[in-house]
């Protein structure tokens, strides 16, 4: 008995174990877009039907799929892993990683701004690590802006961005604060650089903007 696309989409996915790209899925089920992306939210929906049981959820982005834990899942997994992230990552790295998560897709200068001192090598280290990436921005002037990766959404145990706690308010307030400041004349180095290698103690005296105002609002 043959299966349904939906059921190889999720054994191709399963088997892989990371986020593939929809042209990927596409040549190797040999459906056409529209049908694969009609499979694709028929699998979403079921696997996150109420009453469903699954400790799995489909993520979805605009070019890629995955499999990812269940939101219900979140402390489980999150108590997997929290320390691990927290411990490699420092201060300096949870918080760039926290602007990515809210305000990408977002530039590294838009970063800068934001934390007041220079980003590039903890952007960088976030990178290699697999928990944002780069791509060119899609307003026609081809500059690089980050986003989190699926896998970051994983590794939180979210679907999607929009699960994160008060994702549109501290988003918007973000926002606003950046557009509500003077553009800054330089901000390729306001600060000395970060290493590349970020131990969990490092940052622990840098004092951002953007922490200030996360701090005065969630606290």
């Amino acid at each position: 008995m043959s299966l349904s696309l939906q059921s190889q989409i999720e054994s191709i996915l399963f088997a892989k174990g990371e986020a593939m790209s929809l042209e990927a899925l596409a040549e190797h089920t040999g459906a056409d877009r529209q049908a694969l992306q009609d499979a694709l939210n028929d699998l979403e929906h079921t696997l996150a039907q109420e009453g469903s049981e699954r400790g799995i959820r489909l993520v979805q982005t605009d070019t890629t799929a995955e499999l990812a834990t269940a939101p219900e899942a979140s402390e489980l997994i999150r108590s997997l892993n929290t320390k691990e992230l927290t411990k490699r990552l420092g201060k300096a790295g949870l918080e760039t990683l926290t602007i990515v998560l809210y305000q990408g897709p977002v530039s590294r200068r838009d970063i800068d701004y934001i934390r007041g001192v220079n980003s590039t090598s903890i952007l960088r280290n976030l990178t290699i690590r697999g928990l944002i990436e780069q791509q060119e921005s899609d307003d026609g002037t081809r500059a690089l802006v980050y986003q989190p990766t699926t896998e970051l959404l994983r590794h939180l145990g979210l679907s999607r961005r929009e699960d994160l706690p008060q994702y549109n308010e501290i988003a918007g307030e973000v926002e606003q604060f950046y557009h509500e400041q003077n553009e800054p004349e330089d901000v390729s180095g306001p600060a000395e650089e970060e290493s590349a290698d970020v131990p969990s103690d490092q940052g622990a005296g840098e004092t951002s903007r953007s922490n200030e105002s996360t701090d005065s609002r969630t606290g």
